[in-house]
């Protein structure tokens, strides 16, 4: 745990050095966040802010898990012994993370250059084929590989249940699920990679417990692999939030919000305890209820009245809020005290 914590810490610098220099390239090159114009006005402002910020987030996690995962095999290879299955536990939602980032900084390069609407990058039926796709091939990877995953942990019940190929849709779903849903939240400056950052140090905690589940008395067990990934993230995030606290001088963009709410839905996959995902991401899941809450309510209406008639000010959540006269700042606080108590429940239900 400590080798884990010593990595966050290295991830945290690591980010927070080549910052400047990332957001002095963006602009350069002129990748500035274009504002919807239907969204909240006080918005408008922030047109121009260097978005695809995740870049920040996820190049140091590639390289300092990258380098981990050749220092354990050079270990393994000095020791003879097999490293087939070597660092799994890390490639897998580092794999995701950086297919998801991709996939997301395509979109973001579409929203600044204009390619549609004003504001706009893919279109959602492009972007959400190539979600499932990608799902598909991690889903794929973690129940046909070596971990084997077919299994759902529900709390207050000791053995995991088994659901064997039905495990293959409900990931897919998952993992497009999450994506989408930090992708959402991702609305306000400092809201999204708070949020993420509690959500991994969560499951950080949760994988860190389950390494001593049945470990040998008096053995010190081995600590999942998902600890030092989930810890390496969270250093990350923390440093893009250094750029990212309000008034905002980076965005995350598509980049940084698809690839954590994919790596975060993986990381819940590979410690059995994904049911949990829907309490620890309390704040992603609301911001994502009210979305399709407000669509389907618009539709219902618009058939009922032939006018659509709004549920919500406006969605995600934290719009309506920002309408309603709260402060950028109070919301982010306030969603992240909610984020906060979420993660104490969320550990304490895996502790059942």
């Amino acid at each position: 745990m400590a080798a884990s914590l010593i990595l966050s810490g290295l991830a945290f610098l690591f980010a927070v050095v080549w910052g400047s220099p990332l957001i002095r390239l963006l602009k350069a090159k002129r990748i500035g966040k274009q504002i919807r114009i239907e969204g909240p006005q006080t918005h408008l402002v922030k047109a121009g802010t260097p978005t695809m910020g995740g870049l920040m987030i996820v190049v140091p996690v590639v390289v300092i898990s990258g380098v981990i995962t050749l220092i354990n095999a050079l270990v393994k290879m000095n020791q003879g012994q097999p490293i087939a299955n070597l660092g799994e536990q890390i490639l897998v939602p580092v794999g995701t993370m950086v297919a998801f980032a991709i996939l997301g900084a395509i979109d973001d390069w579409e929203n600044v250059r204009g390619k549609r609407v004003k504001g706009e990058g893919m279109s959602a039926r492009s972007k959400l084929l190539f979600q499932v796709l990608i799902a598909t091939i991690v889903a794929g990877v973690l129940h046909f590989g070596p971990s084997k995953l077919t299994s759902i942990a529900i709390p207050g019940i000791a053995e995991k249940i088994d659901i064997g190929l039905l495990w293959i849709p409900i990931a897919i779903f998952w993992i497009v699920g999450f994506s989408n849903a930090v992708n959402f939240t991702d609305g306000l400056d400092g809201l999204a990679g708070i949020i993420s950052a509690t959500a991994f140090l969560t499951y950080a905690v949760i994988a860190y417990l389950q390494s001593f589940a049945g470990a040998t008395p008096g053995v010190q067990p081995a600590v999942s692999s998902l600890v030092p990934f989930s810890l390496i993230v969270v250093g990350a995030t923390l440093a893009f939030l250094w750029f990212n606290a309000h008034p905002a001088q980076l965005f995350m963009g598509d980049t940084g919000s698809l690839a954590l709410g994919a790596a975060l839905a993986v990381v819940s996959l590979m410690t059995g305890q994904w049911l949990l995902l829907l309490v620890v991401a309390a704040v992603p899941v609301a911001e994502t209820a009210t979305v399709i809450l407000q669509v389907l309510y618009f539709k219902i209406t618009k058939r009922k009245y032939g006018a659509g008639r709004r549920l919500f000010k406006m969605s995600p959540l934290h719009n309506h809020f920002e309408l309603k006269g709260w402060s950028e700042t109070q919301i982010v606080q306030r969603f992240w005290l909610i984020g906060i108590c979420a993660a104490m429940i969320g550990i304490a239900l895996a502790l059942l």
